[in-house]
């Protein structure tokens, strides 16, 4: 059951409200919605964090933390799905989420030739700024719209299974 899984690796809820660094939140951290695993909180934290790891910018686990308090759903999960886009997958998915972009908006590609000073930063931000934020957008919330559905699919087809096992188990007593 997907659960059972996602819940080892979630932290303690007491252990979380003893924290004093996290004691400036005040009340907001306490809601047991962020810290519960349902179908409902897993599959909002999927919509939520993957549509946080197609933003191109570097705070993205604080905002996908706002949104998921905003929202009501799992915290830590909200969180964790972000690091999809971590330093070794960002450049190939933000590649691709330009590339899209680039199609999408029926553009030439520009050509590329990376160099790590500011001004090719900002000579860049001009021609590839819009595609990028473009195919970041497409990307963004293809993946939250099939991460919430697929994780509502998977939890209710563990749900409907673990009852049919149920029921066979109670079958096979009953006819003995």
């Amino acid at each position: 059951m997907p659960r059972k899984f996602i819940k080892r690796f979630m932290p303690n809820h007491d252990l979380i409200k003893r924290q004093k660094a996290l004691k400036i939140f005040g009340n907001v951290l306490y809601n047991p919605n962020l810290w519960c695993l349902n179908r409902r909180s897993a599959a909002g934290a999927f919509a939520v964090g993957l549509f946080m790891a197609f933003v191109p910018l570097p705070s993205q686990m604080i905002m996908a933390a706002g949104l998921a308090v905003f929202f009501g759903v799992n915290l830590p999960l909200s969180i964790a799905l972000v690091w999809i886009t971590n330093p070794v997958t960002m450049p190939v998915i933000f590649y691709f989420c330009y590339k899209l972009g680039v199609w999408v908006m029926q553009m030439p590609p520009q050509d590329f030739h990376f160099e790590l000073t500011w001004e090719f930063l900002r000579e860049q931000l001009n021609t590839i700024c819009l595609p990028l934020l473009v195919g970041c957008g497409i990307c963004a919330v293809l993946s939250a719209i099939l991460g919430y559905f697929g994780i509502m699919g998977l939890w209710r087809y563990s749900v409907v299974r673990s009852w049919q096992k149920r029921r066979d188990k109670l079958g096979k007593h009953s006819a003995q």
